[in-house]
């Protein structure tokens, strides 16, 4: 299973690559942020109300891909266990996202050099605060700040645990990182202050991007050879509002001495100066070294695995038996 699982990861890899995203009418991440956004309404004008409804959201919606995830690996692989690897390394390309990470933040750094509208428009893909009176280094700063915080999100949050749980059970790890997915989408959409219905959620965000954003931070700080990046980063890990996001940022900006900042909100590595356009370049190639030191990590994690199926295959052999007499 060591092998099939490194061979999953491989090609869902080589599709991101490849292809990148998805069109959005096809992705099924869309698909569920559709129905997340019709959830995301007052069902009451009581906000403890609003959070008891939004811990059930948080409960019960991200087991719907998991269980979808689970049960396409669990069909497929009974035709032909190839076909289960497949769709396995499918479910994981549909998750884990790299190439439309470092496409979109390379845009918005070429264009803070000669647009500045344009950048402010393109950053909208990658941070959610209002742009239009941002400066050309405070753009390059959002962007930056999003490719190591998307790195952990959007690519070391399903890497790992696929890398992890793929040996042992296949559609279990496929469930696993959907259910991920669906956790940080729930997050994204919902996981705001204002939001009551969203408490739940960001919590739950919060746990379980607990170990993969500080993963992320030790690969950001190995790709630029400044292990040191992590004694500075842990001054200012704290300070944005998350308690995992600013391990990435920080690390980042203490590994290139760039000051990262959004206004009203954070500060991180002050000492240093807002980001140039050369800063913003040597900021993709480290998420892009990093994204490669997670790859090895996951590696690691899979040929590691006999280990970890010693003490959690009967469990998933039990619920995979279950999910194999419902497909049937």
């Amino acid at each position: 299973m060591t092998v099939q699982t490194l061979a999953a990861i491989g090609l869902a890899l080589s599709l991101d690559l490849l292809i990148g995203e998805p069109p959005t009418r096809l992705h099924p991440v869309a698909w569920l942020g559709r129905l997340i956004d019709r959830l995301d309404r007052p069902w009451s004008a009581n906000d403890r109300t609003q959070r008891r409804i939004g811990f059930l959201i948080a409960l019960f919606v991200p087991l719907f891909p998991a269980v979808l995830a689970g049960a396409f690996v669990v069909g497929t692989g009974r035709i032909q266990p190839f076909y289960g690897a497949v769709a396995a390394a499918l479910v994981l390309f549909l998750t884990a996202s790299l190439r439309a990470l470092l496409d979109l933040t390379r845009a918005v750094l070429a264009a803070t050099e000669s647009d500045l509208e344009t950048a402010r428009e393109r950053v909208r893909g990658l941070v959610g605060r209002d742009t239009d009176s941002l400066t050309d280094a405070e753009i390059r700063s959002a962007a930056i700040e999003s490719a190591a915080e998307n790195l952990a999100d959007g690519f070391a949050a399903t890497l790992l645990p696929f890398a992890l749980l793929g040996p042992v059970s296949l559609p279990a790890a496929a469930a696993a990182v959907a259910w991920i997915k669906g956790v940080n989408t729930l997050d994204s959409m919902l996981g705001y202050p204002s939001k009551p219905i969203g408490t739940a959620s960001a919590r739950l965000d919060d746990l379980v991007m607990a170990v993969p954003a500080r993963v992320t931070a030790c690969c950001l700080a190995l790709a630029t050879w400044r292990p040191r990046a992590l004694l500075c980063a842990h001054r200012w890990a704290r300070v944005p509002d998350s308690p995992n996001s600013g391990w990435p940022m920080a690390t980042l900006a203490c590994a290139l001495d760039v000051r990262l900042e959004k206004r009203e909100a954070y500060v991180l590595n002050p000492e240093g100066s807002l980001p140039r356009l050369e800063d913003g370049r040597r900021a993709v190639s480290v998420v892009g070294l990093a994204a490669a030191a997670l790859v090895a990590v996951a590696a690691v994690c899979a040929a590691s695995a006999p280990t970890l199926e010693a003490l959690v295959a009967p469990p998933i052999d039990f619920v995979a038996t279950r999910v194999r007499g419902v497909v049937s």
